[in-house]
């Protein structure tokens, strides 16, 4: 599978079964993450891989309500970084953009490796700093639930979820987000 295959083949589907994660794959996935660009090699980002046991079913409890779905993760990854862990020019802040880099080249590394790897807003911060023991100055920018894509729609999803895993959903024109200038 190359880049292209990997980006147009990545979607954020719910209905997983459990897959067993070892330890060289989740190895895998960070050196990945490790080799995107940062300003000025900071590399600020930080990954916590809850791939099991006790961790795993505490991460679970930190799911807001509507993501009752990663409840089947294999694992969740806690994306955090710190602004301290910044290189900071003319007053702009990078660490958020840098890590963001990190992830997606550890998405795209996951769907290459067949999995599925879902970035979610829907947790509580204060509790994903609680159970891995995180300081105040970390921001917890997202949690990534990994997975194995099930053959058929999860019965537990809402409607819309049901609706969202049947086919893509549709993306923005173009034109609605891009200037070119010849």
């Amino acid at each position: 599978m190359d880049v292209k295959e990997a980006i147009e083949s990545r979607r954020a589907w719910r209905s997983l079964v459990p897959v067993s994660l070892e330890r060289e794959t989740i190895e895998e996935l960070a050196r990945c993450a490790s080799l995107a660009a940062s300003c000025y090699n900071k590399q600020p980002w930080k990954y916590d891989f809850a791939a099991g046991g006790e961790k795993l079913d505490e991460m679970r409890g930190a799911l807001a309500k509507g993501n009752e779905w990663a409840q089947k993760a294999s694992m969740i990854i806690a994306v955090h970084s710190k602004v301290e862990d910044d290189c900071l020019v003319a007053g702009r802040e990078y660490f958020l953009f840098d890590t963001g880099m990190a992830t997606a080249h550890l998405i795209l590394r996951a769907v290459e490796l067949g999995l599925v790897a879902h970035p979610i807003a829907g947790y509580d911060e204060e509790r994903v700093k609680e159970i891995l023991g995180l300081g105040e100055e970390e921001t917890v920018i997202t949690l990534v639930i990994v997975g194995k894509h099930a053959d058929g729609i999860d019965s537990d999803l809402s409607s819309w979820q049901k609706e969202a895993e049947q086919e893509r959903p549709e993306r923005k024109a173009l034109e609605e987000f891009v200037r070119i200038f010849d």
